[in-house]
This record gives structure tokens, sequence and C-alpha cells, in this order.
């Protein structure tokens, strides 16, 4: 039992499990079916997010951006479907694809051709994009009326018990599991992290694979752009504001290391759920979102102290394991 609370995944499954308990008794129904796919499907967005910050704070690099990039390619595809109401929907997922990975293209660039720290590169990136939403939109919102029924239902219908947003999280947990366990990038963004100089001498580009890093995470936002838009049938600029911190916060808790090199996607989806659970609460049980928000930075600033000493005694570990060898020859 004790080994297995050791393990990240495993640890946040029973604090969430405990959690809903909790929460269960100060609001009956907490604990239901129907109210606990509610909880998953507000998170799908958020899950999304951090599975592409999960992909760049691995190669040791962050991604600020990430919400103003949501932002930024929402009201760029509301914005086309109340133009061209005609545009099949496909098309539009393309759209906001496509400038999301444009975009993520651009830090990863500043990033891997230019050398500037990742922090500095996405924190200027994430006031350039929130200003061009203002720019492409002038100020103005998109509302439901404007968009086509299409472009807002598609994400809401309900298909097995769950919408259909919630099965697309579920979907790109998948493809993020087949990314990161069985391709070549997804090894090389673990060493890339874990280990620079020893990725080098093993012929991986680690500027290359910063690259790709952000290029996933900008794509995965300009996804969650549309799901965005459509989820919540309005377009403005300050959609999603501080939701990249949220993205951040889901990995730290996840177990997914700031130093980069270690990490899973179980411990992402979990950490964003943990998140989920106590945003969906809080407000339940009465607490004011001064206190949330207060709540929510505790837990952050215990995930990285839990990081930073789970790291600290790996590293131990490893040292007494290379002293036992070295006395035993």
């Amino acid at each position: 039992m004790k080994h297995l609370l050791k393990n990240r995944e495993v640890l946040l499954v029973v604090i969430i499990a405990v959690m809903i308990a909790l929460f269960a008794t100060r609001a009956p129904g907490f604990a239901g079916p129907k109210n606990l796919a509610n909880i998953f499907n507000d998170t799908s967005i958020l899950i999304i997010l951090a599975l592409g910050q999960m992909t760049v704070i691995l190669t040791k690099s962050i991604d600020l951006s990430v919400a103003a990039n949501l932002a930024f390619t929402g009201m760029a595809v509301a914005m086309l479907n109340a133009a061209y109401p005609a545009l099949p929907l496909v098309l539009i997922l393309g759209v906001a694809i496509g400038m999301g990975a444009a975009l993520g293209a651009i830090n990863g660039y500043l990033v891997w051709a230019l050398g500037i720290p990742p922090i500095v590169v996405t924190l200027g990136t994430l006031t350039i994009y929130r200003g061009m939403a203002f720019v492409l939109s002038g100020g103005s919102w998109i509302n439901a009326h404007q968009m086509t029924p299409t472009f807002l239902n598609t994400p809401r219908t309900m298909l097995l018990g769950l919408p259909v947003l919630g099965w697309v999280a579920i979907l790109i947990v998948a493809l993020m599991v087949f990314v990161l366990s069985r391709t070549g990038f997804g090894r090389a963004t673990y060493a890339s992290g874990g280990n620079p100089v020893a990725a080098t001498y093993a012929g991986i580009d680690v500027g290359r694979t910063k690259f790709y890093a952000f290029v996933l995470s900008g794509a995965l936002a300009g996804l969650s752009g549309y799901l965005w838009v459509s989820r919540y049938a309005v377009a403005y600029v300050d959609i999603a504001a501080g939701f990249e911190l949220d993205s951040v916060a889901a990995c730290v808790i996840g177990g997914i290391s700031i130093a980069g090199g270690i990490g899973s996607v179980g411990g992402a989806v979990l950490g964003a759920l943990f998140l989920g659970v106590i945003k969906n609460a809080l407000p339940v049980i009465g607490i004011s979102p001064f206190a949330q928000m207060a709540i929510s930075g505790l837990v952050i600033i215990l995930a990285v102290i839990f990081n930073a000493r789970a790291e600290r005694n790996r590293g131990r570990m490893i040292l007494r394991a290379h002293s036992k060898a070295e006395g035993g020859a």
C-alpha cells in the first residue's frame, strides 16, 4: 500500500476520490454519475490544453501563450462561421487547428532558431495574440445567434451518455499516449528535457524537438479555441483569461517536472481533473471566488514542493546505487 501511494497517479486518484466523497457530504448528488460526467465535460478543454503544455514542459520549456492562442483562434473561427455559414464544420476545424499550430510554430521558431528563453517568448506572444484577437474583432463579441446550429451544437451532442466534447478529450488523451510512448518524437521529447547533452550526442536535434512540441501545443490550443466558443456559445477577446496558468498547474499537480523529462499523460489528465473537481465543488459549498484563487495557489505550491522532494530523493537513490556499484567493483 505504501508503495502504491508513492505513485503520483495512484495518489491523485485516491485524493480525487476522497475529495468527491467529502464534497458529497456537503452537496448531495455531487458524487452522482451525471454530475461526475458534467465535471469531466467541463474539464475536457483544460485536459486538452494541459496535454499540449505537458509536451512543451517535457522539453524543459513552457508555453504561456496557450490561452491567448485559444482566444485568437476561437475568435477567428467564430467570425469565419458568422461570415460564411455554408462552410463545412470539418473545414472550420482544420482552420482552427492550422491557425493554432502556426501560432505555436512562431513560439517554437523563436526558441529554436534565436535561442530566446521560452518564458520570455511566450510572455510576449501571449500579449500579441490577445492583441491580435482584439484587432481582428474590433473588440466586439460574436454571440450565439450569429453562429450556425451545427457549429454550436456538435460538441454538445450526447453520445453514449457523454457530450462529443468529452469524447474529443478522450480521443486526444489516447492520441497523446501513442505519440509520447510509441513514436520517435515522444522519445526525443523526454530525452531533450531529461538530458539535452546526452540527447544531442545520441543524434537528437533538441531545438527541433522543442519546435515540434510548441507546434503540437499550438495545434491543441487551436482545437480548444473552437471547442470553447461552441461550448459557451460566445467569442470575445478575454475568453479563457488565466487558463494558461491552469494548464501549467494541471501539469505540476500531475507530476510533470518543470525541469523537464519527467511526467506522463495520465498525470496531466489527473492534474486537470483535480482542478476540475475543486473548481466545480468550491462554489457549491459556498467558498468565495477569492478563497478559491488562494486554495488553487496553495495547491500549486504544495505540488511544486512535492515534485522537488520526489526528484531530489530520486537523485539520491541514483547516487546510492552508483556508490554501491563502485563499492562492489
